[in-house]
């Protein structure tokens, strides 16, 4: 769909099982899409229809599964000079494509989004307002936010490493060292759902945890390990 020989964004998006959530997306994708940027949904081994219902992006990749691994698969097939790692599960708007050429044209070479839970009760606000002062404060990003980044900046800090979690904060570290990132303020809307399934108060308490434990030297693969993350 995309076309054009040098698109300016190439949009990576992971996904495992993601049926219900990627013919969504990529229906919403589809204005950028005909303003030249290209999608790339790098699939790890879906076992529903998640590979059939991305027939709209640009490219289909099928690899290992673990969401660094994937990523990484999908910016070797990218064209675009600017790459945007988006998640399934995420709602957005056509806004999000000038605040991201807006920021790299400002001199940025990386950044993201505030973010957004898409649920009613009052205690997601509390959460994703954590979410975003945290962000705000560190300059370290989590995927949800759509973090966006230079191809060439990209190649340069070595992509993601091969870790099954933590992934999007080891690349924002390293992003931080070569400049501060573009943060903008618009938001883009998540799914509830890992705090649904895992329990608000549970998820929030393993998410800290998993953090500080990592922050203080605990490896990622150990974490893994203990929380059975795949």
């Amino acid at each position: 769909m995309g076309g054009t020989v040098n698109p300016q964004i190439s949009i990576i998006i992971p996904t495992l099982n993601e049926q219900e959530n990627v013919s969504r997306l990529l229906s919403s994708l589809a204005a950028w899409q005909e303003q030249g940027d290209e999608v790339i949904v790098v699939d790890g081994g879906s076992s529903d229809q998640t590979v059939e219902q991305a027939i709209a992006a640009d490219t289909v990749v099928k690899t290992r599964r673990g969401r660094a691994l994937q990523m990484n698969k999908g910016t070797t097939c990218c064209r675009g000079r600017i790459i945007w790692f988006l998640h399934a599960d995420s709602n957005v708007q056509f806004f999000a494509r000038e605040d991201i050429l807006n920021s790299i044209s400002r001199g940025f070479d990386w950044g993201y989004f505030g973010i957004r839970i898409d649920a009613s009760e009052g205690i997601f606000r509390v959460i994703e307002g954590g979410m975003n002062i945290r962000s705000r404060c560190t300059g370290i990003a989590t995927g949800d936010q759509g973090i966006f980044v230079t191809k060439s900046l990209f190649d340069r800090v070595g992509g993601f490493k091969g870790i099954p979690l933590m992934e999007d904060i080891d690349l924002s570290k390293r992003l931080r060292v070569f400049g501060s990132p573009a943060i903008c303020r618009r938001t883009i809307t998540t799914s509830p759902r890992r705090w649904r399934q895992g329990g608000i108060l549970r998820t929030i308490v393993t998410m800290w945890f998993l953090r500080l434990a990592w922050f203080f030297g605990v490896s990622a693969n150990k974490l893994a390990r203990i929380y059975g993350y795949r």
